[in-house]
């Protein structure tokens, strides 16, 4: 017994050792994190901040930068393609297409009938199967009796249910 607890604990000292200084644990620790800085100014796409602080595109291309030297210039000398391009890279969506509706609430209201749809079946499953009948306490002739009864009893006669029985008429007030 003492012999198998000592191999037991081995094992377990043993393998955590490996796992904690094997080099794919450590190899997960060390590669790089894109971190964001949040006390820089960030692009992003709201409809209540049209103008972002920030372009689009940070980093230009070569096209991209002969086309910011052209921007320079006369506006009547670029093309439509030009200055819409020229757009797209200050804004990655104009404000028309900011506010332009998706179709998520499709998929939203699919989910909620999903999930209605899967408690009808429980709630149908349970009555069949889980639930007995009725009791027999439920039926006319036994509400009846026991109503009967609680009248004779003269049960809260102040302000229940025998205060609104006539005793005299032996009907309901």
């Amino acid at each position: 017994m003492l012999a198998s607890r000592a191999l037991v604990r081995g094992l377990q000292s043993g393998f955590w050792r490996r796992v904690s200084t094997s080099s794919a644990a450590w190899a997960a620790h060390t590669h790089d994190i894109d971190v964001v800085d949040c006390s820089i100014p960030q692009y992003n796409n709201r409809l209540d901040t049209p103008l972002p602080d920030v372009p689009f595109v940070r980093n230009l291309s070569a096209e991209q930068k002969k086309l910011k030297e052209k921007e320079k210039g006369s506006w009547t000398q670029l093309t439509k393609e030009e200055k819409l391009a020229l757009y797209r890279l200050t804004h990655e969506l104009s404000y028309a297409e900011m506010r332009q509706g998706s179709k998520e609430w499709m998929t939203v209201l699919g989910g909620v009938f999903i999930f209605l749809g899967f408690t009808g079946l429980l709630v149908w499953w349970q009555r069949v199967y889980v639930y007995g009948d009725v009791p027999h306490t439920l039926s006319e002739e036994s509400v009846a009796q026991q109503t009967q009864r609680m009248i004779d009893m003269r049960v809260n006669p102040v302000h229940g249910f025998s205060h609104k029985w006539d005793y005299e008429k032996k009907q309901w007030k």
